[in-house]
């Protein structure tokens, strides 16, 4: 039996799966939030160069009928959507000049 968050061809990013694995964009958010830009960028490095190789991997089954490691890579490409624009862009966890950058949702994509 395996702890293991993320398909096997996935394994090398299993380090960020506990913290970046989350279902919901508030979560996501707050992360980001309470996260340092050093944290970011070592998951943003480790998991960028593979993004497109686990976009393709999740492809492969319905949004409604995901295996549970699947959902979970997906959360974590979710997840690193959340934090490129910091890392990218901003180089700080919070918006610049951006104004309410607060999105308050009543209900969550699927999944």
């Amino acid at each position: 039996m395996t702890d293991a968050l993320l398909p096997a061809e996935f394994a090398d990013l299993e380090p960020w799966a506990a913290t970046w694995c989350l279902p919901t964009e508030p979560q996501r958010w707050e992360r980001r939030l309470n996260t340092s830009m050093e944290e970011m960028r070592a998951f943003y490095d480790a998991f960028f160069p593979r993004a497109e190789e686990a976009i393709i991997w999740c492809d492969r089954f319905p949004l409604d009928d995901m295996p549970a490691d699947a959902e979970r890579l997906l959360q974590l490409l979710h997840s690193l959507l959340m934090v490129s624009y910091a890392v990218e862009v901003w180089k700080q966890p919070e918006v610049i000049n951006g104004g309410s950058a607060r999105i308050d949702r009543i209900l969550e994509p699927r999944p």
